[in-house]
Formats: structure tokens, C-alpha cells, sequence
């Protein structure tokens, strides 16, 4: 593995960091069963918007539909 600073001058210290994360990110990912499924993404989960109360009826929930509060 070959790892380049392209900008910044870097301490010995910070480029230890850098790399060990890096490095464990990699051992992280070198250990999951191939063909695991990918965790799903909470951001498309519509049970993320369900969980919330809808807004009371009025004037102007027609304004507060789409962002739950």
C-alpha cells in the first residue's frame, strides 16, 4: 500500500494517525464475509419518517408535511 501527501507538510505524528486509520479501516474491511449484505442506509428507511407524529391538521400543515418536527 502506497500512501502520497499531495498538499501540506504533515507531522511524523499526524502521518502515524492518518495511517493507522487508515490501516485498521482496511483490516476492518479484509475481515467481512464476502457476499455480506451492506448495512442499510438509514437515510432511505421509511420507517425513519413513520416513527414521528404527523403534524396536527390546520391552516398550515401543508408546510410542515414533507420535514417531520
Amino acid at each position: 500500500m502506497n500512501i502520497k501527501v499531495v498538499r501540506g507538510n504533515p507531522t511524523p505524528e499526524e502521518l502515524a494517525a492518518a495511517l493507522a486509520v487508515v490501516r485498521a479501516r482496511a483490516a476492518a474491511a479484509a475481515t467481512e464475509p464476502p457476499g455480506a449484505p451492506a448495512p442499510a442506509d438509514s437515510w432511505s428507511d421509511p420507517s425513519r419518517i413513520a416513527a414521528h407524529r404527523l403534524p396536527a391538521p390546520g391552516p398550515t400543515t401543508w408546510s410542515r408535511t414533507y420535514w417531520p418536527g
